[in-house]
């Protein structure tokens, strides 16, 4: 019996015809080559994918920070612009995330394109690392370039560096598997914006962006704690300001489980070929 190294071609058959390439572990080479061309994706449009969700930030800081200055009082101590911008940084972060890795498969599917990843000998788990990484850094770039636009307009502090790595990480990942599972469902792009206006809208505005959970009147107070983007921004907020609304401990073990259990959904949902190869 011959033996197969990872990335070795079979022996061709009796009649002539090459084998399938076999890969005994991970498909590196297929790995990579996907999360570039999600990320060259993304970045050849850069002025719509990343440019201008910062622009949609900015007015944000404009209504919420400048028009109304001197209006809003600290909140827990913290001035309003350095309350708000961890807010809208993470805000940006979990949108571009969800949006890069639904459009992609979205627009897969109705281009006839989806051939393109499922050709290749690449497994369930490589398709969902390729497509979820590549989500996360345009989550992670947008976010960045938005904390730098945001400086001149409010002073963010660094209290704890750790927290706005793991959340702002986890965050990333998490979306881009979110919207790996909604670009999977979707079967076109309506299905896809309803996922956006009625899920992922409702859960980034009403997650403590703008306001104190606890300012809340019952039970709308205990309800948004129930909302796991509330501890992603506060968490996220916390390694800026310091302080914490909700939990800490809850916020990471929370984001850390959801992101196995997302990643294990996505990994199903490619190895099913549900909606994809049907």
């Amino acid at each position: 019996m011959t033996h197969l190294t990872a990335g070795s071609e079979a022996p061709s058959a009796p009649h002539g015809l090459p084998q399938p390439r076999r890969y005994d572990g991970i498909n590196w080479v297929g790995l990579r080559t996907l999360y570039l061309k999600e990320v060259r994706r993304f970045w050849k449009v850069g002025a719509q994918t990343v440019a201008a969700p910062v622009v949609t930030t900015l007015l944000y800081m404009m209504v919420f920070v400048v028009a109304l200055k001197g209006a809003r009082p600290p909140l827990h101590g913290t001035p309003f612009a350095e309350f708000v911008a961890p807010g809208l940084i993470m805000m940006a972060i979990l949108q571009n995330a969800f949006a890069n890795a639904s459009s992609s498969l979205i627009q897969a599917k109705i281009m006839g394109t989806a051939t393109d990843f499922l050709t290749p000998p690449l497994s369930p788990l490589e398709l969902t690392i390729g497509f979820t990484l590549g989500a996360a850094t345009r989550g992670v770039a947008v976010g960045l370039v938005t904390a730098i636009c945001v400086m001149p307009f409010a002073k963010l502090g660094l209290a704890n560096i750790a927290l706005i790595i793991w959340f702002g990480l986890i965050a990333s990942l998490l979306m881009g598997m979110m919207g790996v599972l909604a670009g999977l469902w979707s079967e076109k792009f309506d299905h896809l914006s309803a996922v956006q206006n009625f899920v992922v809208m409702p859960m980034t505005f009403l997650s403590g962006t703008f306001y104190l959970i606890d300012s809340l009147p019952e039970p709308f107070a205990s309800i948004s704690k129930f909302n796991p983007f509330f501890y992603l921004i506060d968490g996220f907020r916390a390694g800026f300001i310091g302080h914490a609304e909700g939990s800490l401990v809850v916020g990471v073990v929370m984001s850390a489980v959801l992101t196995v259990i997302m990643g294990a959904a996505c990994w199903l949902v490619f190895r099913s070929g549900w909606r994809l190869k049907s």
